[in-house]
């Protein structure tokens, strides 16, 4: 299927890995341009070697120097900007509510929802220069469902999905769509750390937590970070120009989180 997407000017967050890398590798299929960014140096070498037509910078989106630096490098290598995709995200503690270091709630809010407003801030002058403009905002199926033992990440993903809402509604005049994705169990590494965690704060085996949270899934599978992906590639492409506003559930249809 043609998408219609060379050439376009793509940004993605935290895009040295996972979701982000996914992302990143699918737009460029289609011949976009894409600049990435992440925290991590040695996942960004890595990328270097693999992907060398991602052009790329050190940024956490926390730090607003920082993604004033990051903006400067991806409009040079870009020359100018179509897509933003908000990735970036961390798993926060898994801890009691009352056992949450305060520090730990302050750096998963910063990341997860204030990273996002950094990077829109200094994206939409661009976004509104362009004729196929979309900002794609990772929130989660936390975003939606309570999520005990994770109040700080689920206090972010929802908070993305009301910044997410509220930007379709702002620019839209403009001719920007604004959606958020909202993945469910994610195959992969992350996922099972989050099992782990859940499952020493239980006192129980981290497959039991696994096997507990598939249980709550309709199709009692996980999800794939192409998955995530492919969506995102239909947002941009002449085929969703009229899909803005929107949390998009790709989770397996999960009923709840536990």
């Amino acid at each position: 299927m043609e998408l219609g997407l060379k050439d376009l000017r793509v940004l993605v967050t935290a895009g040295a890995a996972g979701i982000g890398l996914e992302t990143a590798r699918a737009f460029r299929e289609e011949g976009a341009k894409v600049h990435i960014c992440d925290v991590d140096t040695a996942a960004l070498a890595e990328v270097a070697a693999s992907d060398p037509e991602l052009t790329q910078s050190v940024c956490d989106v926390a730090n607003r120097d920082a993604v004033d630096a990051l903006f400067r490098d991806a409009l040079g290598a870009l020359g100018g900007l179509d897509v933003l995709i908000n990735n970036a995200g961390i798993a926060g503690p898994t801890a009691y509510v009352d056992e949450i270091e305060p520090t730990d709630w302050d750096r998963t809010v910063e990341v997860c929802l204030t990273g996002q407003f950094n990077c829109t801030r200094l994206a939409v002058p661009h976004l509104k220069q362009s004729s196929n403009a979309l900002i794609v905002n990772l929130s989660s199926a936390a975003g939606k469902f309570g999520f005990g033992l994770r109040t700080p990440y689920a206090a972010a993903k929802w908070g993305v999905v009301g910044f997410t809402k509220s930007l379709a509604v702002e620019l839209g005049p403009f001719g920007i769509r604004c959606n958020a994705i909202l993945p469910g169990l994610v195959a992969g590494p992350r996922i099972q750390r989050v099992f782990e965690g859940k499952a020493r704060a239980k006192n129980v085996a981290a497959k039991e937590i696994e096997a507990q949270a598939l249980a709550m899934n309709s199709l009692r599978t996980f999800v794939t970070a192409r998955q995530m992906a492919d969506q995102m590639l239909f947002l941009a492409s002449e085929r969703g120009r009229t899909i803005s506003g929107q949390a998009i559930s790709i989770d397996g249809d999960t009923q709840s989180l536990m």
